[in-house]
Order: structure tokens, then sequence, then C-alpha cells
């Protein structure tokens, strides 16, 4: 079993920044990737941004340019710094673990509670 703890949410004005953070606890071999989702009211749970143990990252058009993720594997902790924000990018942010518990395990998905992240104009 994974744990995930989110920090980092908050209310900010248009163009400000904020970091969130991850950190993954709990019994497994490995975290083979973490990343960062985001919820708004009606819609479906979408990517921001996604990164590997390897270094690999992805981000959705809409953060590109705009928002950085990194891994500390060490700390199994991942971070999103997010800066020149838009009313837009507010929503429920989550983070995400894919861990495998031995080495020839299948990877498993698991979520954080969630962090809330408001934009004001």
């Amino acid at each position: 079993q994974v744990q995930l703890v989110e920090s980092g949410g908050g209310l900010v004005q248009a163009g400000g920044s904020l970091t969130l953070s991850c950190a993954a606890s709990g019994t497994f071999f490995s975290i083979d990737a973490m990343g960062w989702y985001r919820q708004t009211p009606g819609k479906q749970r979408g990517v921001v941004a996604t990164v590997t143990k390897g270094g690999s990252t992805h981000y959705a058009d809409s953060v590109l340019g705009r928002f950085t993720i990194s891994l500390d594997n060490a700390k199994n902790t991942v971070y999103l710094q997010t800066n020149s924000l838009k009313p837009e990018d507010t929503g429920v942010y989550y983070c995400n673990a894919l861990s495998r518990r031995r080495m020839y395990s299948e990877g498993t998905n698991y979520w954080g509670q969630g962090t809330q992240v408001t934009v004001s104009s």
C-alpha cells in the first residue's frame, strides 16, 4: 500500500505562483512515476504533468512553459512548481503514483486526497 500526502494548495491571484508537493510512503518496491491531475466541477480528471523515476516529463499543453514537475527519488516526493497562474488553472489537484510492490509486479496507481488551487482574476 502507498499513501500520498499532498500540500501546497491555496488561493492566489492571477499571475502568481504556488508549489505543490506530494510525498509517498508505505510498503513498496519502487515508485516508477508520479504526476499531478486536475479536476473541476462537471469535468473529468485530466493530466497536468507527469514524471518518471528516470526523469522523463510530460505536460498538458495548457501548462507547458508555466508549470515544472520534478521528482525527488530519495524522498519519493513529487513537486509541481506553478507560475503565471490563470483563473482556468483553478481546480482540485490530485497526486498520482505508479508503484510496484515487488520487482516483477505490475504497477498499481494510487491517488492522494486532493488539494484545492484557486486562482482569482
